[in-house]
């Protein structure tokens, strides 16, 4: 069976040199599951890797679309089946590096997004609704057919909580249950996964200077490059972290010291929310980098991993 290595956690825990040092060692292929990095132009504040990092080793799905495009999780799951089918026909597996929980989860479990189905109309009158009545209004209707999607979907997240609605009136099923009887389909893959964490201190320290490092790297003219093609806060790349922030500032909301101060307080609370999302999966296996520990201690540690769960290289 083709095998899929999972390497993820928070942000700013050190993803990015384990997954380079495990690919280099097994002669696998690193396709990225983070949901921002597929976007072109998006570099520095994305922490995407740099071609001195990748050490020679082929990464995909990254710089895939242009920012102006909306890019969902049926769109990441499609694209990175073919690039996973095509590392395989090489006799390779697939080392999978990234965040974003949801994207990883979604590809290994192989959930199928295309029999979900959509409508135009229903969504634009669910749109209609919210700018009527407000996103509290339609989450309470979500929670009268849909409970359970209710607890897990914001009500801020207003995209989520249409397609929960919209799913429901085209099939009459829920979409928690369409979830939950796809989840429990076997996955395709031979599959591990390997999340890092580190000290709750420590990894928020780690994460403020990597907010003033990106800061020296220029982040603040990324974005505002960005921002003079006409990039603007309704587009979903421009949602990402260090990018609204930074777009607050150009648009005279805040100063540039309150845009970083609040770029490292939402980064710290999107660490936290991702610790909790792996923490959830009780196939996670954890590598614990606190005090110091270093790339190498985390390659050891991710080899006895696949070692007990009999992933030969």
């Amino acid at each position: 069976m083709n095998t899929v290595i999972l390497i993820v956690g928070p942000t700013g825990c050190g993803k990015t040199a384990l997954s380079v040092a495990l690919a280099k060692q097994m002669g696998a292929e690193i396709i990225s599951c983070d949901s921002m990095q597929v976007y072109r132009g998006l570099d520095i504040g994305t922490a995407k890797v740099t071609e001195d990092e990748m050490q020679g080793v082929p990464h995909h799905m990254i710089d895939i679309i242009s920012p102006f495009e909306s890019y969902s999780v049926s769109d990441f799951c499609a694209d990175a089946k073919e690039a996973a089918a095509d590392i395989f026909a090489k006799g390779k597996s697939v080392v999978m590096v990234g965040g974003t929980g949801l994207y990883a989860d979604s590809f290994v479990k192989d959930i199928d997004f295309t029999a979900t189905g959509s409508c135009d109309k229903i969504r634009a009158e669910l749109e209609e609704f919210v700018r009527l009545h407000g996103a509290e209004a339609l989450h309470a209707h979500l929670a009268t057919i849909d409970p359970e999607s209710a607890l897990s979907i914001h009500a801020n997240n207003i995209k989520r909580v249409i397609r929960a609605i919209e799913y429901y009136r085209l099939t009459g099923e829920t979409i928690s249950e369409h979830n939950r009887r796809t989840k429990e389909k076997p996955s395709p893959y031979k599959y591990v996964y390997i999340a890092l964490t580190r000290d709750r201190a420590e990894l928020y320290e780690r994460i403020d200077q990597r907010v003033d490092i990106m800061m020296q790297k220029g982040l603040l003219a990324e974005v505002w490059a960005l921002h003079k093609m006409g990039l603007r806060s309704c587009h979903t790349a421009m949602q990402a972290l260090g990018y609204k922030e930074l777009v607050w500032y150009l648009e005279g909301k805040c100063t540039l010291n309150e845009a970083v101060a609040i770029l490292k307080r939402d980064s710290r609370r999107y660490a936290k929310r991702q610790l909790t999302w792996f923490g959830r999966n009780k196939e996670t296996n954890w590598i614990d980098l606190s005090g110091g520990k270093d790339e190498s201690y985390a390659l050891e540690r991710a080899k006895e991993i696949l070692h007990q769960n009999e992933v030969i290289f």
